[in-house]
């Protein structure tokens, strides 16, 4: 039973590997392409015109690109924040805040000793730290 588990993750591990590969070597390809015809149009601007004219002209042709790509990236930051909903408190904030658990932990405390629970405490404190995913503030727009 569970080699066959085994053998079928193996199998689409190496599905995924081959997967990846034809998508990276399409990918460089596909830079290749871009590379050879932006020395293709630099070229035909420098035999046309001249050096600076064919080099002004490759500037701003990737400036307008990377200006089109800023924009599409902040419009789609902004969609993301219009579709973010408020968080709700967690179970743990919500526990916390409830007068009878701190009511029965302070029980606790007395019933075992607070020199007992100090290095439970420090663990429990260690691990709650590297376990917790501290909330981001809200961005504000401007």
């Amino acid at each position: 039973m569970f080699q066959n588990m085994i053998d079928e993750a193996k199998g689409a591990i190496r599905a995924a590997a081959r997967a990846s590969g034809v998508i990276a070597a399409a990918a460089l390809a596909g830079f290749a392409t871009l590379c050879f015809l932006c020395a293709a149009g630099f070229v035909f601007l420098f035999q046309r015109y001249s050096l600076i004219v064919a080099c002004l002209a490759g500037a701003a042709l990737f400036f307008v690109i990377a200006i089109l790509l800023l924009s599409w990236a902040d419009a789609m930051r902004r969609r993301a924040a219009r579709r973010r909903k408020p968080s709700a408190p967690s179970v743990v904030q919500t526990a916390l805040s409830d007068p009878m658990v701190i009511a029965t932990g302070l029980q606790v405390v007395r019933a075992i000793g607070v020199k007992r629970l100090i290095p439970l405490i420090a663990l429990g404190g260690l691990a709650l730290g590297l376990l917790a995913k501290a909330p981001k503030p809200p961005r504000r727009e401007s």
